[in-house]
């Protein structure tokens, strides 16, 4: 957010590019048939990027070492999506963000040293602007487990220890702030098989959720794992990014070098900025519908497009929420495509 921590000012931000913009959302640790594993909605986003701006929430792109973002898609995190929808905030467009790294007290050093030499090697090939890192003064205190109806989810011991090193950071001037903690292994389960829920998908949430929310500036997660051995096993084309690294931290600085910078609208004026009254449309799993980011975008009169394709373990549809009448029921993303170069002809 350019306010008194960054020190950052609009200039001429908003161009045509950003009159209508698209909204694509594949919440993290549902088991999303596409998006649900390692930047597996990459290639849909990109079609439709393609053809129009997009916003994308990170569980889409994000990839380990790879990363699914293009130069017309707008990286931005789960709260701040939600807050855009709202009408509480207001996206800035924004290029070479200076990141800065939080990492939990908790990474083994050796652990550390892997995630250390990822930074510097982003640095020198990529020239991404990292403006420093902080270790937290106690471990976070990650836990994570899978809800009864088999949705991933997670709590902090001490979320205030990453509060405190992020201010930290953005008082040295970063923009946008990447986020490591620590994480046990989990447990075996069909996630390598392309099946399943990620496990540590929702409380990645968490954490990126109640960062974002305090320091309102981009903030993604990364776990790291004290296992940095780099399995041998052939795994599902879904998950393989996750199986050839022992660092998930390039995909966040591929993500957060260009991310829009966040306007709290409330005693600002709603020019100059990206806002809900921008956003064309919205696509997301078809059975994925609970979020106030749906239903905002129904009040809103923002058409909202569930995508067959794209099933979730979750069972919330157009008819459970009662929006049968407004919610467009599309086969494929591909469809959702045609429908607006179809609207691009008129």
């Amino acid at each position: 957010m350019y306010n008194t921590k960054t020190r950052r000012k609009p200039e001429n931000i908003m161009d045509k590019k950003y009159e209508k913009i698209a909204l694509m959302i594949v919440p993290t640790g549902i088991g999303a048939s596409i998006g649900g594993y390692a930047g597996d909605a990459s290639t849909y986003a990109q079609k439709i990027a393609k053809h129009m701006p997009l916003i994308v929430n990170p569980n889409i792109v994000n990839a380990a070492v790879f990363s699914g973002i293009t130069e017309n898609m707008l990286y931005v995190e789960g709260w701040c999506i939600e807050q855009l929808l709202k009408g509480n905030i207001g996206l800035v467009p924004s290029e070479n963000n200076k990141i800065g790294i939080i990492f939990d007290r908790a990474i083994p050093k050796n652990v550390l040293n892997v995630h250390l030499n990822t930074l510097n090697a982003l640095k020198t090939v990529y020239g991404i602007d990292i403006s420093g890192y902080e270790i937290t003064e106690e471990p976070a205190g990650v836990k994570f487990f899978t809800t009864q109806n088999g949705i991933s989810s997670g709590v902090l011991d001490n979320p205030e220890t990453l509060l405190k090193a992020g201010k930290k950071l953005l008082d040295k001037g970063a923009t946008a702030l990447a986020v490591v903690c620590y994480f046990e292994e989990p447990p075996e389960d069909d996630y390598e098989n392309g099946g399943g829920v990620d496990i540590v998908g929702g409380v990645e949430a968490v954490i990126s959720h109640y960062l974002s929310k305090e320091l309102l500036c981009p903030c993604v997660h990364a776990p790291a794992f004290e296992d940095i051995t780099i399995t041998d096993r052939l795994v599902n084309a879904k998950v393989s990014a996750e199986y050839i690294t022992p660092t998930f931290l390039p995909c966040l600085l591929f993500g957060l070098k260009n991310a829009p910078l966040i306007l709290c609208l409330k005693n600002n004026n709603h020019g100059n900025c990206i806002t809900y009254k921008n956003i064309h449309s919205l696509c997301a799993p078809f059975n994925a519908l609970g979020s106030s980011t749906v239903l905002d975008a129904v009040e809103k009169n923002i058409p909202v497009y569930a995508i067959k394709e794209n099933s979730t373990v979750l069972n919330v549809n157009k008819y459970s929420i009662n929006k049968q009448n407004v919610i467009i029921e599309a086969d494929t993303y591909d469809d959702y495509i045609k429908t607006m170069k179809a609207e691009q002809t008129l």
